[in-house]
C-alpha cells in the first residue's frame, strides 16, 4: 500500500505559482516577463499610516566634561601627603552615521544630546569618559548649519559626522602642583559642550514621485499598487506629508513610489504647502503627474504643475516624466484623455486607480522609466586614466 501511495505522490509535480498585480498570463509575455506581484500578506485594517519624514530640523549638544576634584591625601603617616584630586572625564560627542538600516528620520528627535563626563575624584582617580551619542541616518543625508551651508554630506554606508563635539574635562588639583605650589586648592570645571542647530535632507527620497492638485486620486494609486495605507478621503488636502510605498516585481526588483501633498498654483509663492512640498519632489528621481480625468480641461492641470515646478526649479524639468489621466470610470473621461494626449507631449496612460483599470501597462511603464535611469554601480578598483592619475 506504501508503495503505491509513493508512487502516486512521486509523479505529482509541485508547481510555484506567482500572482501577478492585475495581470493575466496572456498580459506577462506582452511586458517582458516584468510583473509586480501582489503581495501575499493582506492588509492591516487597523489605522497604520506611517509618514515619510525626508526632512529634519536637529538641535545637537555635546556631553559636558566632568569638574576636576580638589583633594589632599592624607595617611597615617603623613597628613600633608599632597593633593591628589584627579581631572573629570570628557563630555561625549553627537554623531551621525550613515546606515542602510534606516530609510527616514522618523526615529530621530528635535533634540540630540549627548551624556556628561563623570567628576574626577580623590586618590587621582579620573572621571569616566562619557560615550559618543551615535544616531543613525539613511544614506544620502545631507547636513546643512543655521546658513544653510552644507557642512556634511553622508554618501557612503559608515560615513560618519561630527555633529557636537563634547567639552574636555576640568584638570584636578594635582594637575597644578609644582614647586612653588605645593598645595594648590583649585581645580576647572568641565567645559561645556558644543550645541549647534542643523536640518537634515534626503538626497534622494524615492525612485517616482506622485505630482499632482489636490483630490486627483495620488493615495488611492499608492494603495493600489503597495501596502502603504495613505489617508483616502472626498475632500481636499488629505495627504499633509509625504507617504512611501515599494512596488514588488517577480524578478526581486523593488522601486520605491512616494505619493506627495497636494500642488496648488502660486506654490512657488510658498501658498499652501510651497516651499515644502516642492522640496519632497526634488528628492524623487522621475515624476509621475498625476491628473484627474473627469475635469474640464484637464491638460490645463498639467500646465499648471510644470509651471509651479519651472519656477521653484529649471532642474525638475528636465528629469522623466510621464502623465496618469486617474479616474476614468467616470462619465466624460475618456473624452479628455483624447483632448489631453493632443495638448500634451508626453505620454499618456488612462487608469482608474478605484477600478484597477490599466494599473499594470501603468507599472510597466514605471519599471521602464527605472531601468532606463538607474545608475550603474560604481568600481573603485577600475583603472584610472593618465589624467586622473596626475
Amino acid at each position: 500500500m506504501w508503495s503505491s501511495v509513493w508512487r502516486t505522490l512521486s509523479t505529482r509535480q509541485i508547481v510555484p505559482v506567482r500572482s501577478a498585480f492585475l495581470l493575466d498570463s496572456a498580459c506577462y509575455s506582452q511586458y517582458r516577463g516584468v510583473v509586480a506581484l501582489r503581495s501575499k500578506k493582506p492588509k492591516s485594517s487597523n489605522p497604520t499610516t506611517q509618514y515619510f519624514i525626508d526632512c529634519r530640523n536637529v538641535r545637537t549638544v555635546g556631553g559636558k566634561g566632568g569638574d576636576g576634584c580638589v583633594s589632599f591625601l592624607r595617611l597615617w603617616c603623613n597628613e600633608n601627603a599632597g593633593p591628589d584630586g584627579g581631572d573629570g572625564g570628557n563630555g561625549g560627542h553627537v554623531v551621525l552615521q550613515a546606515t542602510q538600516d534606516v530609510k527616514d528620520f522618523n526615529h530621530i528627535t528635535a533634540l540630540l544630546r549627548a551624556d556628561d563626563g563623570d567628576k574626577g575624584a580623590t586618590k587621582s582617580c579620573h572621571g569616566k569618559n562619557a560615550k559618543h551619542t551615535v544616531v543613525k541616518v539613511p544614506i544620502g543625508t545631507i547636513v546643512r548649519n543655521a546658513l544653510g551651508k552644507i557642512v556634511g554630506d553622508l554618501n557612503n554606508d559608515g560615513v560618519m559626522f561630527v555633529a557636537a563635539r563634547g567639552g574636555a574635562g576640568g584638570k584636578g588639583n594635582s594637575f597644578f602642583k609644582s614647586d612653588l605650589e605645593q598645595a594648590p586648592q583649585v581645580a576647572e570645571f568641565g567645559a561645556s559642550g558644543e550645541d549647534t542647530a542643523y536640518m537634515l535632507e534626503l538626497r534622494s527620497m524615492a525612485h517616482i514621485g506622485f505630482i499632482g492638485l489636490p483630490n486627483a486620486g495620488k493615495s488611492t494609486l499608492l494603495r493600489a499598487i503597495s501596502r502603504a495605507r495613505p489617508k483616502v478621503a472626498s475632500y481636499p488636502f488629505t495627504t499633509l506629508k509625504p507617504h512611501l510605498g515599494m512596488v514588488q516585481y517577480d524578478d526581486y526588483e523593488q522601486i520605491a513610489v512616494a505619493d506627495l501633498p497636494g500642488l496648488i498654483e502660486g506654490s512657488h509663492k510658498n501658498k499652501g504647502l510651497g516651499i515644502n512640498f516642492l522640496k519632497h519632489a526634488e528628492r524623487c528621481n522621475a515624476l509621475l503627474f498625476v491628473v484627474d480625468a473627469s475635469a474640464d480641461e484637464p491638460w490645463l492641470h498639467y500646465q499648471t504643475l510644470m509651471h509651479e515646478l519651472g519656477m521653484f526649479s529649471e532642474e525638475l524639468l528636465t528629469r522623466p516624466r510621464i502623465i496618469i489621466a486617474n479616474k476614468i470610470d467616470l462619465p466624460g473621461a475618456d473624452r479628455n484623455v483624447e483632448l489631453l494626449a493632443h495638448h500634451v507631449d508626453v505620454p499618456v496612460i488612462p487608469i482608474s486607480a478605484k477600478m484597477g483599470t490599466n494599473v499594470a501597462e501603468m507599472l510597466h511603464e514605471i519599471r521602464e522609466i527605472y531601468e532606463a535611469n538607474r545608475q550603474p554601480p560604481q568600481n573603485d578598483d577600475s583603472p584610472q586614466s593618465p589624467e586622473d592619475q596626475r
